[in-house]
């Protein structure tokens, strides 16, 4: 009997410690395993309808300059969401700032749901786009409190993989209401069903998230937050930029390029959204791995260059493999994602990590909203300078960091460390090594 009990012990004891060792290896912990259901509970409500909201504003009534502007939209308000965000985030708390995010959003759902006319779109989308916007900040300061360092891109890129399981789920249930429902009708039966998520949301939000005891704090101000943004951060800013214009320029129209120039049905779009969805989850842990013994600056030049290459093979995508081999770049666009979101919260100063991820984001997406605005312009010439010239883009953007990208703040380094540039010259060598050999394969 006894030696029946230390086998039971002894079996138990060995699951907890794979548990554990699972645990270690992929950062979590209960804050992390809360937030990461959270996102996908959220995320399926609100990806179900809004991949579809182009096709939607065109059925209608709308123009593409309405869909050009919903694009602009999206970038401009996102860049003052996420600034507001960190704002909030620092000042009430995180559970407080995601429960207000979601009601928030749910009000714009209602409006679409209420009212089909293209401009009431754009006034919902006022509303239902803030919670990705909002929350993101709050996020990657709970990660980088919460996580130790060497798994902070670990962190991010599980938190990147779980909202990558709406973003496929989603658009497939939304596709399906299309297609028995027609655009109009299935439009707003994905809203409703965002909306009743949204319910869920909440309650899931108040009863499971705990708030730490914490000293409340005021967030610097939008100049102070600029001003403490370093050298290094600032080139990643700019490179960022300009790889921004290169996916936001043919954004709004990618769906527009697949179902109305090359006549793929809602359901088969669905099926190519599926496909970047699960080629980027497949590379997030690996990749996350790969950031512990490689260097940052390797793994985000890699993802520019897919940023770079994807409006043109989409423009010479035409028929479904060729689409299925365009989306799967598409999903690639991940590869160094997570880890570029690590670096700018491995760049700000602590203390301050949500407010200055946000003014990150403000200026990012103010300056590429004016880009997208030109989407329609360029569209209305043809397809061909749309992707174009976005494609042009990615290029200078990644050039760019290639050339002046840093892996850490420099600066800071050099003030509290005399060995940096030991340090940093052999990482240096190390990424023009790692960067050589990946071109030569």
């Amino acid at each position: 009997m006894k030696s029946d009990c230390e086998a039971v012990n002894k079996n138990k004891n060995e699951k907890t410690t794979k548990i554990n060792k699972a645990g270690a290896f992929f950062g979590i912990n209960t804050s992390m395993l809360t937030m990461l259901l959270m996102a996908v509970v959220i995320g399926l409500g609100e990806k179900m309808g809004e991949r579809f909201l182009p096709v939607y504003i065109l059925a209608i009534g709308g123009t593409t300059f309405a869909v050009g502007l919903l694009n602009a939209m999206d970038n401009f308000l996102s860049a003052a969401y996420s600034c507001i965000g960190g704002y909030i985030s620092d000042w009430l708390g995180y559970k407080k700032a995601l429960f207000i995010y979601t009601c928030i959003a749910m009000f714009g759902y209602a409006v679409i749901i209420a009212f089909p006319v293209w401009q009431a779109v754009l006034i919902g989308a006022v509303f239902f786009i803030s919670w990705t916007a909002l929350s993101l900040p709050a996020i990657l300061s709970l990660i980088s409190a919460t996580v130790k360092k060497e798994k902070q891109t670990m962190g991010v890129s599980l938190h990147s993989l779980s909202r990558r399981i709406p973003m496929a789920l989603g658009p497939v249930l939304g596709g399906v209401f299309i297609t028995f429902y027609g655009i109009k009708t299935g439009a707003r039966i994905s809203f409703a069903a965002a909306f009743i998520l949204g319910i869920f949301a909440l309650w899931f939000i108040h009863r499971f998230i705990k708030e730490k005891s914490r000293e409340k704090c005021r967030p610097p101000k939008l100049r102070d937050s600029f001003i403490k943004i370093s050298k290094e951060l600032r080139i990643l800013l700019l490179s960022d930029i300009f790889i921004r214009f290169a996916e936001q320029i043919p954004y709004a129209f990618v769906v527009v390029w697949v179902m109305q120039n090359n006549g793929i049905s809602a359901a088969s779009f669905s099926m190519l959204t599926v496909v970047e969805m699960i080629t980027a989850m497949l590379i997030y842990i690996p990749v996350a791995y790969l950031s512990e013994k490689t260097t940052s600056k390797l793994l985000i030049s890699i993802t520019f260059g897919f940023f770079t290459i994807f409006p043109l093979i989409l423009l010479f995508s035409t028929n479904m493999p060729l689409l299925i081999f365009a989306f799967v770049i598409r999903g690639l666009k991940e590869f160094g994602e997570p880890t570029r979101k690590a670096l700018i919260v491995k760049l700000a100063p602590e203390g301050n990590k949500a407010s200055i991820f946000g003014t990150y984001y403000l200026i990012r997406d103010v300056v590429v909203s004016i880009a997208a605005l030109s989407s329609a312009l360029l569209w209305n010439v043809s397809p061909s300078a749309n992707f174009l010239t976005a494609a042009l883009f990615g290029t200078i953007g990644t050039t760019i960091f290639i050339l002046f990208g840093k892996d850490e703040n420099l600066t800071h380094n050099e003030t509290h460390n005399t060995n940096c540039s030991k340090t940093n010259s052999t990482r240096h060598r190390k990424y023009l090594k790692g960067f050589t050999n990946h071109l030569a394969h």
